[in-house]
């Protein structure tokens, strides 16, 4: 079995049966008792025995109480954008204490009220309804326009919902007549193969074995602060969604000793942690954390167009291959578009939870240009008064080295919550608090198609607590 025989292109799997995936029409009854149950991920789920690894992870059913059959009530029938304030607190705490929560039986959620649910999470985005006559667009998508440029590394991962635009479509396989604006429907599932120096051999191949795509936070980098949630749905998945994959983060290792990886279903999404990068530090790593900040390359997803990354996803193999950053004024085929230095992204290494106090290891390891480390804590009161002096500047491969190395441990098997589909899950997940990565891929006649949310806020992530 060869790469080969997986699919690239969208154009080997047309779906036209379009009762396979259109979705019905929601209505919401008001008059339901509704008793909400939050399930934890066992522990069992991960394996880790390591002092200060937390389990994270949950599933939230919102259950007919009358019934209390511990069943979730369909999108069809509850409507979760409209639940009341009490209820949705519920949510948000479950959210930002698990990281990652999973609400079944929402295939048929509107785009309209995805969108609706994802921006309840951040109060920093303004009322639609109140200024949707202003210039400036105050409920976009997480990502500005250069997510589709043609040299960006994300221009074939979805199309925007033409009823919702801030609703992505994600997935793979050829879809007709789901939208009178989009008659044809043509998704490319990421993987490995088109993003990564290493490929795995033919015998990793029919070993089920496949690699983390690119571990990263959703966001922009380049002007848009990161969105504080994503939710993603799965509208459509294949019927062997039962098909099981190993997930290896080093080829070589795994040639010589194929006996470490996570094993999940067919392209599961994957989580780690952000407090549990955080609490692996030493006391030594963590004063350096604090005292640090990410600055991120100039429209970062056109930066690395043309590099790879490394076996595990996380950050790119140094190589020289970047574009010209320049100073920003020019623009030239070698080059990124234009840029100014005010809309660079300069964020802490440490967020830290504002529901929970606690901190969050998080950054972008493709995206990073450089690190930066002060005499003190960078946080916003200490950089506004001018007082912290730079007393590091690491370089480009260095500071890929350096996140990898405070970072890699995190993508230990053990480590990592793997989400396998089921159709209808509706994913959560704190996107200020962990890092994901898409995995797997798909053969000719499987297909998939998700919609993702999310919406750059107003506000940078901060650390706060200089205690922990």
């Amino acid at each position: 079995m060869a790469i080969s025989d997986f699919v690239s292109e969208p154009s080997s799997t047309v779906i036209t049966d379009i009762t396979e995936v259109k979705q019905s029409a929601q209505q919401h009854d008001f008059e339901l008792k509704v008793k909400i149950v939050v399930e934890p991920v066992p522990a069992s789920h991960f394996g880790c025995i390591e002092e200060g690894f937390e389990p994270f992870g949950a599933v939230v059913k919102f259950v007919d109480a009358e019934k209390d059959d511990g069943v979730s009530l369909p999108s069809e029938l509850f409507d979760i954008s409209k639940i009341s304030d009490d209820q949705f607190e519920i949510l948000k705490q479950a959210l930002f204490n698990y990281y990652v929560v999973v609400i079944p039986n929402q295939r048929n959620i509107s785009p309209h009220s995805q969108y609706l649910v994802t921006k309840r999470f951040d109060p920093t985005i303004l009322d639609e309804e109140k200024h949707k006559h202003e210039e400036r667009d105050d409920h976009s998508y997480g990502h500005a326009k250069e997510f589709r440029h043609e040299k960006s590394v994300l221009r074939k991962d979805g199309h925007a919902v033409p009823t919702q635009p801030q609703v992505q479509i994600l997935g793979q396989g050829t879809f007709m007549d789901l939208y009178d604006e989009m008659p044809t429907l043509s998704l490319t599932h990421p993987t490995f193969s088109t993003f990564h120096k290493s490929m795995l051999s033919d015998e990793q191949l029919a070993n089920n074995k496949t690699k983390y795509y690119r571990w990263h936070i959703d966001s922009a980098l380049y002007d848009l602060a990161p969105p504080v949630v994503t939710t993603l749905l799965a509208i459509h998945v294949p019927d062997n969604a039962s098909k099981r994959q190993k997930i290896i983060t080093d080829v070589a290792a795994d040639q010589a000793s194929p006996t470490t990886y996570v094993e999940s279903s067919q392209a599961s999404t994957c989580f780690f942690s952000g407090t549990n990068a955080y609490a692996a530090l030493t006391a030594e790593e963590k004063t350096f954390a604090k005292n640090t900040i990410v600055v991120y390359a100039p429209h970062p997803y056109i930066f690395i167009s043309k590099c790879k990354a490394t076996d595990d996803g996380f950050t790119i193999v140094s190589e020289g291959n970047e574009l010209e950053i320049g100073d920003g004024k020019e623009e030239s085929p070698n080059s990124v578009p234009k840029w100014e230095d005010s809309k660079l992204k300069r964020l802490p290494l440490v967020w830290t939870n504002p529901v929970t106090g606690r901190n969050h290891l998080q950054a972008h390891g493709c995206c990073v240009l450089r690190l930066e480390t002060y005499d003190g804590p960078v946080t916003k009161e200490n950089i506004e008064s001018g007082k912290l002096k730079l007393v590091n500047s690491l370089s480009l491969e260095e500071s890929r080295s350096k996140l990898h190395s405070l970072f890699g441990r995190s993508i230990a098997p053990g480590r990592i919550l793997h989400h396998d589909w089921q159709k209808g899950d509706l994913v959560i997940f704190y996107n200020r608090g962990v890092s994901h990565s898409v995995t797997g891929q798909f053969k000719a006649g499987e297909s998939r198609m998700m919609h993702q949310c999310n919406l750059a806020s107003k506000v940078d992530p901060q650390i706060t607590n200089l205690d922990q």
